[in-house]
């Protein structure tokens, strides 16, 4: 009798341990939230961390990385990485403000114009890291300074305002929604495209046969390659894919802040990648999923709204970030090969 119970609880951990590795993300995210509460600032009686106005604030504060972090989750699962989707967010914001305010395009030709651009840029990074076989983190380090150097000389090294009304040199009212809420004023617009985004990302990953393909070269290029997986279409697709949700940020990006500068982005390619991490995708490739990096990403924006509440010191901030990061990729270390 001992024996089987023995047994039985041994069988309970070794589900246990496999269970936790799948879903780290969300068991990490749900234990912030318990901290956020349990240590969140009241006023009135009310937690302010609780208040529905800052929980929405923290998906608008999370929405530009997490449309980056969606892209380069799948950049991540075939094994690469793209360093230039900053500099990219960047050249779009600078883009939009200059296509509706100098160039007067309307919003659906400038946002079409703008969407072009980051598809074409990362299809250009994916076909030299596909067809040429340049590693990844070249190519994209590469196209970090050439989409930021595109930004300056397009911008003349100037941020762009962006002005509102029907006079030339001003931008289409409608523009400025992307920095409102909606809802009854309480969703904010960039959350919602986020939140849409992630969506169609996890189905796309989990219904199409793109989704096996992406799986299957980040498993083993070679075996997939073999078993007739067309490689070289699949990369250049990630990248273009890549690219084209970092303009989309910079659209975002632009009307939340009513301006488009050279400079916008910086960093923001090692914060989607930190979402991408902590969400629980091997950097190896082969094993990870969108709604791990969407945990990943409010897991990171939970953590920086308590610790603001708190009025914790920026630089400790960042300390507590960076060992959260440490301490995600350490257990992609410890998880077990079995476990996608």
């Amino acid at each position: 009798m001992n024996t089987k119970l023995a047994e039985g609880a041994l069988d309970r951990r070794r589900q246990f341990l496999p269970t936790l590795f799948k879903f780290q993300s969300l068991f990490g995210l749900a234990l912030v939230f318990i901290a956020a509460v349990f240590y969140s600032p009241s006023k009135n009686g009310q937690l302010l961390f609780l208040d529905s106005g800052n929980l929405f604030n923290v998906v608008r504060s999370i929405s530009e990385i997490g449309i980056l972090a969606v892209g380069m989750t799948l950049v991540i699962l075939i094994g690469g990485i793209d360093l230039s989707v900053g500099s990219v967010l960047g050249l779009a914001s600078v883009g939009s403000a200059s296509l509706l305010v100098n160039n007067g395009f309307g919003i659906v030709p400038a946002v079409l114009s703008v969407l072009a651009i980051g598809l074409a840029f990362g299809l250009l990074q994916g076909v030299a890291i596909a067809t040429f076989g340049i590693q990844a983190f070249i190519v994209t380090l590469a196209g970090m300074q050439i989409a930021r150097g595109l930004a300056r000389i397009w911008s003349g090294g100037q941020a762009i305002a962006i002005t509102y009304g029907d006079r030339p040199g001003q931008a289409p009212p409608a523009f400025s929604l992307l920095g409102e809420r909606t809802f009854d004023g309480l969703v904010p617009i960039p959350a919602l495209i986020f939140i849409v985004v992630a969506a169609l990302a996890v189905v796309l990953l989990r219904v199409s046969a793109f989704s096996r393909h992406v799986y299957a070269i980040g498993g083993n290029e070679k075996a997939a390659r073999l078993s007739g997986v067309p490689v070289t279409r699949v990369k250049i697709g990630v990248f273009g894919f890549c690219g084209l949700l970092a303009a989309l940020a910079g659209i975002v990006h632009a009307g939340q802040l009513n301006f488009g500068g050279p400079n916008d982005g910086t960093g923001y390619e090692l914060d989607a990648i930190a979402a991408v991490v902590i969400g629980g995708t091997s950097l190896a490739g082969g094993r990870g999923s969108v709604a791990g990096t969407v945990a990943g990403a409010l897991l990171v924006g939970v953590l920086r709204n308590i610790l603001a509440l708190r009025n914790v010191d920026s630089n400790v901030q960042l300390l507590i970030i960076g060992l959260v990061i440490v301490l995600a990729a350490g257990l992609q270390q410890l998880r077990p090969a079995s476990v996608s």
